[in-house]
């Protein structure tokens, strides 16, 4: 698995909606709030659509290379077995979990994580159903000094806490596509990681999910240092096309996009109109993940 993420072409999905923004995932998905009632029916809806997506052709190993998953759908079944393992071993896929428990209110421009309680259980269950690594998310409003030095710091923190557990965290403090000075934060934002970087113990690995940069390769560094096994972007809000071609000029990162990704797909398709929708959404983020300009 950490070869396959370290140097294995493709992107990784990002299966993680969970609790807010389920519902718009399905209302998108074509299933209104008025089809279910309560949060058990909601996610087992939701479920039902990861699964469509994960046993459909066109995702496999040889473009999607991982998967992040939300917690229910880590403990849920695809085909008979275990999620992750299902994504492992039947479609060559290398499974994440999504660990934070979403955000605190802003302050310093910026939206810490809450506290994620009962983390350490999760991480052993995490462990024993074959997951890689985790994926925790924060956000970042204004180019505040203080307040993205207090993401970065929280982010690394809690990284340890997963790496204590074996497994690989993703980084991921999102720097809204609305921020009025998001050029300026993204700057504060790599120096930032760069310190807490340097400061990791000898062998540490981390990945980073990060916003598509308004300047062009301007987390090279990133990319570049010995402790960072992936940079991935998400996509953020950008639509499709546009977060793929903000991507394909950022050397050495590649997508980690969900609404890009499963945007165009329909509850109501057939299945053969389903798979050659995602196979179009596979491909175009593919290539915006390996063929530069």
């Amino acid at each position: 698995m950490l070869a396959q993420m370290s140097d294995k072409p493709g992107f990784i999905a990002a299966l993680d909606q969970s609790g807010g923004s389920t519902p718009g995932a399905l209302k998108a998905y074509g299933i209104p709030e008025s089809d279910y009632s309560g949060d058990a029916e909601m996610f087992k809806l939701m479920h039902e659509m990861r699964v469509r997506i994960m046993t459909a052709p066109a995702f496999t190993g040889d473009k999607v290379i991982g998967a992040i998953l939300f917690e229910a759908t880590m403990d849920g079944q695809a085909e008979g077995k275990s999620v992750p393992a299902f994504l492992w071993e039947d479609r060559g896929v290398v499974p994440f979990l999504k660990v934070d428990k979403g955000l605190e209110a802003e302050a310093d421009g910026v939206r810490l994580m809450k506290p994620i309680p009962g983390l350490d259980a999760l991480l052993e269950r995490a462990v024993k159903l074959g997951v890689f690594g985790t994926k925790m998310r924060s956000v970042i409003d204004h180019a505040s000094q203080e307040g993205i030095a207090a993401i970065a710091r929280q982010q690394f923190e809690v990284a340890a806490q997963i790496q204590a557990h074996g497994l690989v965290p993703i980084l991921e403090p999102e720097v809204s596509i609305n921020s009025p000075d998001k050029a300026a934060a993204e700057t504060i934002l790599l120096a930032e990681l760069l310190k807490g970087l340097e400061a990791l113990p000898n062998g540490s690995k981390v990945m980073i999910k990060l916003t598509i940069p308004d300047v062009v390769d301007l987390y090279r560094p990133l990319i570049e240092h010995p402790a960072v096994v992936r940079v991935v972007a998400l996509s953020g809000g950008y639509a499709r096309t546009d977060a793929c071609n903000r991507l394909a000029k950022n050397h050495g990162m590649i997508a980690s996009f969900s609404r890009a990704l499963i945007n165009e797909l329909k509850k109501s398709m057939s299945d053969s109109e389903f798979d050659a929708t995602l196979a179009t959404s596979v491909d175009e983020i593919y290539q915006a993940s390996v063929e530069k300009v």
